[in-house]
């Protein structure tokens, strides 16, 4: 079977890395698309993925998104037509489901973010789709004709590619030392059409921690890193090219996230995670903040940041959330095998540890 994912962000990349070498190890042929959005082409290169760059990211404006739509769903189905794909699979991309229906194939969507706009032509034309069981879907998709189409999975979309190395990250931080304690810190998605929040309202925060921590910023696109990197009163640390999950997570003291992905991804991982997000949370923010993993500080100090760390080393590993992300990586697995009469794994498969970190 001809697999297709739409890469189309960086979350993407470490979501469906082991997925994509456990099938390709299972015998499956897999055609990757990507576009230049964040640090997603550098990430696929990083993790030694195949891809081809298909189209551009059409910027914030909502009418430039609009516009721009349509354009690479055309450019995407150029494409793929002549790759002949059997099943398309993508997390929050919404071109894929609408190209799979006009190659005439089955599409796998799955989302966690009930503010994207892009979800509901995606919603119209996937075969399947996967959502948190908190997720609110939009009431027009409640009609009885969509009733078979939704899938829900527990826990976080996090948890479906993070329950087999949790334990190993955690086990390395305790065997990690550095002199100087290392904060990370993940600016906001400012090209988001869901994001209305404050730019650039870190820097102060950043001022009053960097005499006492090491900060490390992890930009999300070349303007925020000439920001943070030329910054006359800013002493940071800006890698040039993505670091690796698993380093970020055994060197971290405290994550503070100004998004999403990464801010839920270092919180399910066990790492002390304060989330700094300018806007309206989504349901699985929520969803950890509930339970104690993850805290919501939209106006952050030095001081309060202190206060935090105290709340937040009381914690242990989450293993509820690993387990429920295994159990939605089974859910994830099954839905594709129904989607394509084909066996997805064959019966002496063994799991797949992922290699790359």
């Amino acid at each position: 079977m001809k697999i297709w994912f739409d890469l189309s962000n960086s979350p993407h990349v470490i979501m469906f890395y082991d997925l994509i070498k456990h099938l390709e190890h299972d015998g499956h042929d897999v055609v990757i698309t990507s576009r230049p959005l964040a640090n997603t082409i550098a990430l696929l290169d990083q993790y030694g993925l195949v891809h081809t760059p298909v189209g551009s990211h059409y910027g914030k404006r909502f009418l430039n998104k609009l516009f721009g739509y349509p354009i690479r769903v055309f450019q995407l189905y150029s494409f793929l037509r002549k790759k002949k794909p059997n099943l398309a699979v993508s997390q929050s991309s919404f071109h894929s489901p609408l190209v799979a229906f006009m190659l005439r194939i089955p599409s796998l969507y799955t989302n966690d973010n009930e503010h994207a706009l892009g979800n509901i032509p995606a919603f119209l034309f996937a075969s399947r789709v996967l959502v948190p069981n908190d997720m609110a879907i939009p009431t027009f998709f409640n009609a009885k004709i969509f009733s078979d189409k939704f899938i829900r999975y527990p826990g976080i979309k996090e948890g479906i590619y993070l329950w087999r190395r949790a334990n190993e990250i955690i086990n390395r931080r305790l065997n990690y030392f550095t002199e100087r304690k290392k904060v990370f810190i993940r600016p906001e998605p400012t090209t988001a059409q869901y994001y209305t929040g404050k730019h650039n309202f870190l820097d102060e925060l950043i001022r009053s921690m960097q005499d006492k921590y090491e900060v490390i910023v992890l930009a999300r696109d070349e303007q925020q890193q000439k920001h943070y990197s030329l910054h006359p009163t800013l002493k940071v640390h800006v890698p040039i090219k993505p670091m690796a999950f698993d380093e970020i997570a055994v060197q971290c003291f405290v994550f503070i996230g100004a998004g999403g992905s990464m801010t839920r991804e270092l919180s399910a991982a066990g790492i002390p995670t304060i989330s700094v997000y300018q806007s309206e949370l989504l349901q699985v923010d929520r969803y950890l903040i509930d339970r104690g993993f993850l805290i919501h500080d939209p106006n952050l100090t030095a001081k309060s940041l202190q206060q935090h760390i105290a709340t937040l080393q009381s914690n242990k590993h989450n293993d509820i959330l690993m387990k429920e992300g295994k159990l939605a990586y089974t859910l994830f697995i099954s839905t594709i095998s129904s989607l394509y009469p084909v066996p997805f794994y064959q019966k002496n498969s063994k799991v797949f540890q992922i290699s790359k970190s």
